[in-house]
Formats: structure tokens, C-alpha cells, sequence
């Protein structure tokens, strides 16, 4: 090796007077001719000779569908704007166009051109502009490298480092680069290697590619370039930043002056086409004498150019590949591999409900408005599969900070999704979440026609049963009225639940345990939109936030309090519509998924993350939820959206208002589709019953959204029938109703609560037995647990009818005892009846023994004689 390199070096003093091109191009000469070996020869066979031609970087697109089914284009995202095509998909005059001006011996040399490098040097030392002299092959063997070089690289600084080495011009550089441009010589064909040239070649800017730089130039594809357009894209080539065409107000090289440096580029190569014989003298008369003309298109890059209103669903695509541990170990690796790797992402998304959402809330919401940060949202999602199939918002989505302080229109927070998934913090659901109350209930054996006392306590509703928090739980002063009801009623879970009544779910929640409703609602996927953080003022580490074990983000835990049952936890619009699609597809809960399948650049698929469901909710159990929210829908708060829907199928929803109606929304779903719809402040207060957008108070335009969107789902996937409600779920827990007659109210009262039943007086009645004994109960038998009892007490208006006939021989001894009975004398009647041997003795009386009568009632005495006066 000691005698290699000291012949190279002697070969290079010996080359000091062309200097140190001089090496760089006679070294492989030599070893091109098969001259004798020597030292220097020697050291250049030693350089290695294979290459790894490693993936290109392309842009990822990301698709909706289609009516028809077919994909339509949402955005693409790049680091190197590039498409590969395929050696047909390229114009034949672009082919030639390269090789006219960047490489004419390019198909008989082996890879470098050692003719046209001796003269780049004899022109460089005449003073002359520098020239290259780099074959196509050598061309592509350093873009390949440069390639490698960054690949897999995310920082930028190491990424210009890793570039800067490449492009370093230096000898054993340039040696390095025409040693494997003749070792690639011998593993591909011309045309592999040309194909791979146009492939790679930057066009100025992020443009790489033929494809690319025609789509964005001429708007156009490789394959429908014309000779000119085709030239002027090869003229780009040798020097991107000179010849470039998007620079269209450049006083030098822009629309001004007909973009005249690249036409004189664009021009000598069609000369040397001309030359070359590899186009007609009329191809290259009419080309020379056509304008450059470019058509700009930029590659349609981020989510702020989504078709639909769809942006928001864009971004949420991009944050699953942030966010997602499937696509890789870090969240820098999986943005990487994004933007790099030429995917065909196919979503979920169904461009029928997409429209008709993004309509529907434009037509009746406006992008901003005085006084008011309006924000509305509607949100569909598949029963069963999880599968998100509208995301609409009433803003204009965009991620540019100088577009996002033009107006209030725009805005990068989707409202829709949790926090890390588009930088929301969720809202109160209002009434919405008592579905889970409502399921809690059912599950426990409670029934839908149980009664609940739904008055309002004077002070507070007292202690609750928490399991997960001592047992037993007070809220001092919480005592919620009804919104738009009376506070003194009581109500069954069914029509608690058709009415949305406050005070009702609050009794309810009081037979149930407090954690036990959080767990239901956790089991249909509900969970806090924002993430945890340190809440210590005191803390150094305040507002931070708190990682698991794994280093991993986490969700804030769902409360669990009293005030939680009307629905006070801030929760994402998706959370609540998959977790009404768990109640259609009775019980299975599917996390929420929007990636349909995903097509690497070379055709194959790659795997995404799976879909995850599971049974979570007795079937029996939603059947129940499913009957109640369904007379929620047809004839309780949710009748004006039923109202507005003409293709009905089976369907069910629940209506919610925050406090002061800051936030109004609309949950529900056929068995295909379920749709959360809301309107709110985005930020602020301001009631929306005090607020009109064309006329129609903004606290009741969920009513006009949620069922356009129902009415295009409903048509196009249809619904199918819910299961019937099990009886005992309709009934309830049922009990023996004790008898209490006789008693007291008080002792009555006791009696029926030991029995597990409430009382309620329902006051006096005619009886026969002493005033204020109880004389009887309504119902009687037996009713649901927890049911309440009226009990009724005796006035002691009635008296009880004597037997008259059994101890008596005469009608006068009858009549003795009618009267000291407490019955008027006057009110006996007699009546005889022609009897055979009758003696007069009474036989029948019109009103029974031992029955309860009113003191002025009239009798029929019937008694026998032989003959009757």
C-alpha cells in the first residue's frame, strides 16, 4: 500500500501544472484504457465500486372517498416534492433533452466521459467558466449519495452537515464518484440509469423528479411534456436556482423578460437535439420559437388545502403518525418517515357526510361573529368499526401563524378531537352524559318505569355512595334546578331521561354508586380531552405535564362528583360519538380509527394500527339505553331534530345544555352512524339563547345540523332495528308491597322503606276505619324496587254495613240494628217478598255485609211472608 500511495503522489506532483483536476480526470482515463498497472492505477482500483441506490424521498398524499368510491386527494405532505414514475411515464423528448444537454456521449462511455472532462479542465485553466464535466452517470452516483448521506436523518444541522460532505469538492470526491459511476455502469442498463437520473434531479426548490417538476412547472405529467417544456425542465437541471420558472415577478428570469436565461439554456439544448439528430428541424424550429410559458402548480402540501372543510380530519391523519408508537420509537422518526416515504394514505373519511356536515354547519353557523367566540362541530363515527367518517368545524383550518392572525375565521385548533390530537380541551357535554347514568342504572337491575323522587331538595341532595372515594361522599349547597322544568315532580328513569330532568338523574345517581358511573362511562371510551398537568401553584414544575411510567402523556382523570352526572367533564365531540356508536352496536366499543389501509411508493401495503373493539356493555343492557333515548329522540327533547327527518330508520340520540347554555349539543345514531353535533364558545360565555345567526337562536341550531347530516346518513347506509328492551329492565327491581292498613302513616311510612320502597302521602280518603288510619295503598301487590308508594289515611266518613239478615227474625229487629250502626232509620226500606210459610223473617239486603258505606246510604231490607200487604 506504502508504494501505491507513493506513486499517486508522485503522479500528482507530476500533474501540479494542471492541477488537481488534472488527477482527477487523467486517474480513471488510465484506467479505463487498461494501461499497465501502476501505483496510482492501483490506488483508484482500490475505491470501492457499489453503491446502494437507497429509497427516494416522496410525498405522502392522503386520500378521502369519493360517491363512487374513488379516492379523492386531501393533501400531500413532502420534504422533497417527488413522484417516481416508471421509464414509459417519461416523455422520450425529456429522455433525450438530458441527455442533449447534460451527457451527449452519455450512451458509449462507461460511466465517465473522458473526453468532455479533459476539456471541462483545459476550459477551467484557460480561465473560462468553470466547467463539471460530469457524465449523467456520475451525476446520478453523487445525488444518490447525497441521498443516503440524509436519509433517515431528522435534525437539521446534521442533515446539512451529512449535505455539506457530499458536495465538498475535493479529489478523492471527485475519484470516489467516478469509480462507482463505472461500477454502476456494469450492474444497470443506460436506461436504468437515466430513468434513476430524472428520478433524483432537483428542479429548484423542493422539486425533485421529472414528474414532479412537470406537475409543478407546466401542469402537466412526464409523460405529456412537449420538446419545449421538456427543455426548459432539463435546462433547471444545470443550475436550479438560475433556471428556475417560479420566480415569476424576478426582474432578470421572470415573466417580464419571457424567463429569458432559461430560454437560452432551454434553447442550446434543443440546438443540440437538432445536432444529435434527435429531433426534426421543424420540432426544433417551432420549439425555439415558443415562449416559455410555465403554469405553476403547487403540490398540494398540508391540510389547509383539504377539499370539504376537511382540514381538521387532515391534520388529525398527521397527528396519528406523530402521536402513534406504531409508526415508530420516537415522534421525529415518525414525522421523518411521513413526509419521506411516499405513502397513499387511505382514510376513512366519506366525502357524502363530510360534505353534507361542513354544509350544514356553514349554512347555519358563522366562521366568527360580534360579541361571540362561535365554534361549531359535527362529528360521525361507524357502530362497530370505529371508523371516522365526518370531522366538520365552522372554521377555515390553517397551521400558518400569519393566515391564523389575519382573522378570526382561521383557526389550528380542532375542536373535534383531544387535546394532543389537535390541541383542544374538550367541553362540558351538558345532558348528553347522562347516557352513561342512564346505562349505570340498567345495569344495576334498575328499570326504566322505576319512579324517582325528582323533587328538589330544600338545601343540597345530601350523601352519595362513592366506592372509589370512602364510601360516602357529600357536595354542601350542590342543588342543580331543571332547565325549562318544574323542580317539584316525581318522574320515572324513562321520562327523566325523555326530558333531560336535572333533578331526576340527580335521584337516580343517589341509588347508585358515583364510581361505578365513571367506570360505565369509561368503558364506552369516555375520558378527559385535556392532558394531565401539575396543578400546584407552589410547584416549580406547575402547569407541566405529568408522564406515566413509560414517559408517555396521559389523559386528566374523569371526574366523578355529583355535578358530573349532568355532564361537567370536558370531553372531545369524537369521545361522545363513539361512545353513542357503542350503544348502537350494542355494547362493542371501538376506539375511534380514521386510516383505512396505507400503498408504499413500490405498491406493497403497509400495515396500520389495528382496530381495536371490544364488548364492554351487556348487549341486554343497550337494548334498554337504546329505548329510552330513543323516546328521547320521537317524543322528548330531541323531537325537533326527529321532527326534520323524512328517511327514518331506527334511531335514538340525547340532547345537552351546559349551564347557562354556553354550550348546546346533539348525540345520537342509527345502528350505521352515530353524530355528535355541537354549538358553543370556543372560548368566552355568552348564553346562545341570547344570540341569533339569521334569525334562529344559536342555542337551538344543533336541531338544524344534526339531522341534515342523519338524513344523508340514514339514505345512504340505512338502519337496522334495536333489539326490544328485556320486561324486567321496562319493570325493574320488584318487592311484595307490605300491608299497612290500619296503621298510621308514620308506622306505614317506616314499614314500606325497610321494604325498600319510598312513601308519599297521599291524604284522606272515605274509609271505615278510625280517622287517620291507613285505609289502603296505591299500588298494591307488588311494584319496582325503589318505587314510590302512595299511602292514603281514613276519614272515618264511612260506617259498616251490618248483617240484617242472619241474626234477625223481623224486619223491626233489622232496623234496631241498622240504626245503632250510625245509619239512618229513614234510609231502610223494606220490601216483601211472597214466600210460602214465610213469618216475615228478612232474607236478602241490597247493600253487603261488612262492606264501607256513607252514613245517609239507603238499604233494601227483603223479608218473606205467605202474603204481602
Amino acid at each position: 500500500m506504502a508504494s501505491r500511495l507513493g506513486g499517486f503522489i508522485g503522479f500528482v506532483a507530476v500533474s501540479a501544472a494542471a492541477g488537481v483536476l488534472a488527477t482527477v480526470a487523467i486517474t480513471p482515463a488510465i484506467a479505463l484504457t487498461s494501461m499497465a498497472a501502476t501505483d496510482t492505477i492501483g490506488i483508484f482500483e482500490d475505491l470501492p465500486t457499489y453503491l446502494e441506490i437507497g429509497e427516494l424521498s416522496q410525498r405522502t398524499n392522503i386520500y378521502a372517498t369519493n360517491t363512487d368510491g374513488s379516492p379523492v386527494l386531501l393533501a400531500s405532505f413532502y420534504d422533497e416534492n417527488r413522484v417516481e414514475v416508471a421509464w414509459d411515464q417519461i416523455s422520450g423528448y425529456a429522455k433525450n433533452a438530458a441527455v442533449a444537454g447534460e451527457d451527449r456521449r452519455f450512451y458509449e462511455h462507461g460511466g465517465v466521459d473522458i473526453m468532455g472532462t479533459t476539456r471541462a479542465i483545459l476550459s477551467n485553466l484557460r480561465g473560462n467558466d468553470v466547467q463539471g464535466g460530469s457524465s449523467i452517470t456520475q451525476q446520478y452516483v453523487k445525488n444518490v449519495r447525497i441521498n443516503n448521506a440524509i436519509r433517515g436523518l431528522t435534525d437539521p444541522d446534521e442533515i446539512d452537515k451529512a449535505y455539506e460532505a457530499e458536495v465538498a469538492p475535493s479529489p478523492s470526491r471527485k475519484l470516489r464518484e467516478m469509480r462507482l459511476a463505472i461500477g454502476l455502469e456494469k450492474k444497470y442498463t443506460k436506461d436504468q440509469i437515466l430513468l434513476g437520473y430524472l428520478n433524483i434531479a432537483g428542479f429548484g426548490g423542493r422539486v425533485y423528479g421529472i414528474e414532479a417538476a412537470a406537475n409543478y412547472y407546466f401542469n402537466t405529467t412526464a409523460a405529456n411534456l412537449t420538446l419545449a417544456q421538456a427543455a426548459s425542465l432539463i435546462a433547471i437541471v444545470n443550475n436550479p436556482e438560475k433556471f428556475r420558472l417560479d420566480y415569476t415577478g424576478a426582474e432578470i428570469n421572470g415573466a417580464a423578460d419571457g424567463y429569458s436565461q432559461n430560454k437560452i439554456r432551454r434553447d442550446s439544448i434543443i440546438d443540440d437535439m437538432l445536432d444529435q439528430d434527435l429531433i426534426t428541424q421543424t420540432e426544433h424550429d417551432e420549439a425555439v420559437a415558443s415562449p416559455v410559458t410555465p403554469d405553476i402548480h403547487q403540490a398540494s402540501t398540508g391540510c389547509a388545502s383539504a377539499p370539504a372543510g376537511a382540514g381538521y380530519f387532515c391534520d388529525y391523519i398527521t397527528r396519528i403518525f406523530q402521536n402513534d408508537e406504531f409508526f415508530g420509537p420516537d415522534e421525529d422518526t415518525r414525522w421523518s418517515t411521513f413526509v419521506r416515504a411516499g405513502y397513499d394514505v387511505y382514510t376513512t373519511l366519506d366525502l357524502d357526510l363530510q360534505n353534507t356536515a361542513q354544509n350544514a354547519i356553514n349554512e347555519f353557523v358563522p366562521k366568527s361573529a360580534d360579541g361571540i367566540d362561535i365554534g361549531s362541530v359535527a362529528v360521525s363515527v361507524q357502530p362497530g368499526t370505529g371508523k371516522i367518517l365526518a370531522m366538520a368545524q365552522n372554521k377555515d383550518y390553517s397551521a400558518d401563524p400569519e393566515v391564523l392572525g389575519s382573522g378570526a375565521n382561521y383557526s389550528a385548533v380542532n375542536y373535534n378531537t383531544d387535546e394532543d390530537y389537535g390541541g383542544s380541551s374538550g367541553f362540558q357535554p351538558g345532558s348528553t352524559y347522562k347516557m352513561f347514568t342512564l346505562t349505570e342504572w340498567l345495569k344495576e337491575g334498575h328499570g326504566l318505569n322505576e319512579v324517582t323522587d325528582a323533587r328538589k331538595p330544600a338545601t343540597d341532595w345530601g350523601a352519595f355512595r362513592d366506592s372509589c372515594n370512602g364510601g360516602t361522599v357529600y357536595f354542601p349547597g350542590y342543588n342543580p334546578n331543571n332547565d325549562e322544568l318544574d323542580n317539584g315532580q316525581f318522574a320515572t328513569a324513562l321520562d327523566n331521561t325523555m326530558t333531560s330532568r336535572n333533578t331526576g338523574f340527580m335521584a337516580m345517581a343517589k341509588q347508585l354508586d358515583l364510581c361505578e358511573i365513571r367506570k360505565t362511562a369509561e368503558s364506552m371510551g369516555a375520558h378527559r380531552a385535556n392532558l394531565l398537568r401539575n396543578t400546584d401553584s407552589e410547584s416549580p414544575e406547575y402547569g407541566q405535564l405529568i408522564l406515566d411510567a413509560d414517559g408517555k402523556t396521559q389523559y386528566a382523570p374523569l371526574e366523578q362528583g355529583a355535578g358530573s352526572v349532568l355532564g361537567t367533564n370536558e370531553i372531545a365531540p369524537l369521545t361522545m360519538a363513539a361512545a353513542f356508536a357503542t350503544v348502537a352496536a350494542n355494547g362493542m366499543y371501538c376506539k375511534p380509527i380514521a386510516i383505512e389501509r396505507i400503498v408504499a411508493a413500490d405498491g406493497t401495503e403497509v400495515p396500520v394500527p389495528p382496530s381495536e373493539c371490544s364488548q364492554n356493555v351487556d348487549p341486554k343492557i343497550t337494548a334498554a339505553t337504546e329505548y329510552a333515548l330513543n323516546k328521547a329522540l320521537t317524543g322528548g327533547t330531541g323531537s325537533p331534530s326527529y321532527s326534520r327527518i323524512t328517511t327514518r330508520v331506527p334511531m335514538f340520540s340525547k340532547t345537552g345544555t351546559t349551564d347557562d347554555a354556553f354550550a348546546t349539543w346533539m348525540s345520537g345514531a342509527s345502528s350505521k352512524v352515530a353524530t355528535t353535533v355541537g354549538v358553543f364558545n370556543a372560548s368566552g360565555f355568552v348564553n346562545l339563547r341570547n344570540i341569533k345567526f339569521n334569525g334562529i337562536q344559536a342555542a337551538t341550531l344543533r336541531h338544524n345540523i344534526w339531522p341534515r347530516i342523519m338524513e344523508v346518513a340514514n339514505q345512504k347506509y340505512g338502519g337496522d332495528a334495536f333489539p326490544d328492551p328485556a320486561s324486567e329492565l321496562l319493570r325493574g327491581q320488584t318487592s311484595d308491597i307490605p300491608s299497612v292498613t290500619g296503621l298510621s302513616y308514620d308506622q306505614a311510612r317506616s314499614i314500606l322503606q325497610a321494604s325498600g320502597f319510598n312513601a308519599q302521602d297521599g291524604g284522606q280518603q272515605d274509609s271505615n276505619l278510625p280517622a287517620g288510619q291507613v285505609s289502603g295503598t296505591n299500588p298494591t301487590g307488588e311494584a319496582s324496587k325503589g318505587a314510590y308508594i302512595t299511602v292514603y289515611t281514613s276519614n272515618g266518613a264511612l260506617k259498616t254495613v251490618p248483617d240484617l239478615v242472619t241474626p234477625y227474625n223481623s224486619v223491626a229487629g233489622a232496623a234496631v240494628a241498622w240504626t245503632q250502626a250510625g245509619f239512618s232509620a229513614g234510609n231502610i226500606t223494606p220490601q216483601c217478598q211472597v214466600t210460602p210459610g214465610g213469618t216475615g223473617k228478612p232474607t236478602a239486603q241490597s247493600v253487603a255485609a261488612g262492606s264501607a258505606a256513607r252514613a245517609d246510604t239507603a238499604i233494601t231490607l227483603t223479608y218473606a211472608k205467605a202474603t204481602c200487604p
